[in-house]
């Protein structure tokens, strides 16, 4: 079946989550973050926030992420550790599989995903995540 997303208008419904941390709860949450349409084994998901997130990954595919408006620099852990890259909008980064990353963006960024399922979510700060597994 074809799916045609109107993307101004799905950016336009949502509001920017400012101040947000990885403990920021769903509750307030609700109305920066939206899921589009079901994709493969995932979903395409949009996003408008400010703040940094939390560590995340994907242990089932690549997580490819627009930025549309703003920019945001995305944090990313390898076997040598962090590494930074500074995303404007306009760009597209591919997320490798199974690699823990986060997003920071102090001014606001507004972005959209293709997300493999399931994810892997963080709820606490922490500087390297895999010290916790």
């Amino acid at each position: 079946m074809l799916t045609i997303i109107d993307l101004k208008a799905e950016f336009a419904k949502l509001r920017m989550l400012r101040g947000r941390t990885p403990e920021t709860p769903a509750t307030e949450r609700e109305g920066a973050f939206a899921r589009l349409a079901a994709y493969r084994d995932g979903a395409i998901f949009t996003a408008k926030f400010a703040g940094e997130g939390a560590w995340e990954r994907h242990p089932q595919g690549d997580e490819i992420v627009q930025i549309v408006d703003g920019g945001t620099t995305l944090h990313i852990m390898t076997a040598d550790g962090p590494q930074s890259f500074a995303l404007a909008a306009g760009m597209v980064a591919i997320v490798p599989q199974g690699m823990w990353h986060r997003f920071e963006a102090p001014q606001g960024v507004s972005l959209m995903t293709a997300t493999p399922q399931p994810t892997e979510h963080l709820t606490i700060a922490v500087d390297d995540p895999r010290t916790l597994e």
